[in-house]
């Protein structure tokens, strides 16, 4: 009798799973995190599954962009509205809303489906090195 791999359940006892942002630069950082969401490290991966894990990721205000992108990467958001175009640098979305940018480049690795919005739900980004999920305890991930 030939063995396989046990198929994937959806939310299967979820794994918590830490990353600090310090000095990371930030796609490899958001490919680290959409490969746990995807649940793609483990060997039940099924892309129509959603078995994906929560990631905790702190210090975000402190990740690292290469080049200069810094001052031309930008971020643009849209109202709805005529001329409800907003554009920002990647250095002023630091200043506003540093978990964003984690966000945004953790949405951009994952493919644009219902399981893509559920997984964008296990993210919990924090600007500083305090988090509120202590109480999970999730497994540091070192990059």
């Amino acid at each position: 009798m030939q063995k396989s791999t046990r198929p994937a359940n959806p939310g299967d006892n979820r794994k918590w799973f830490l990353v600090d942002a310090k000095d990371q630069v930030l796609g490899r950082l958001a490919v680290v995190v959409a490969n746990k969401l995807r649940a793609k490290d483990t060997p039940a991966y099924d892309p129509s599954v959603d078995a994906g894990a929560f990631v905790v990721v702190i210090n975000a205000a402190q990740v690292k962009l290469t080049g200069k992108k810094e001052e031309q990467k930008e971020y643009q958001r849209y109202s709805g509205w005529r001329d409800g175009l907003k554009r920002f640098s990647a250095a002023r979305m630091r200043e506003l809303h540093p978990e964003r940018m984690i966000l945004e480049a953790v949405w951009g690795m994952l493919p644009k489906n219902n399981i893509a919005r559920k997984m964008m739900t296990r993210v919990k980004v924090f600007n500083g090195a305090e988090h509120t999920h202590a109480a999970q305890k999730p497994v540091e991930i070192k990059l």
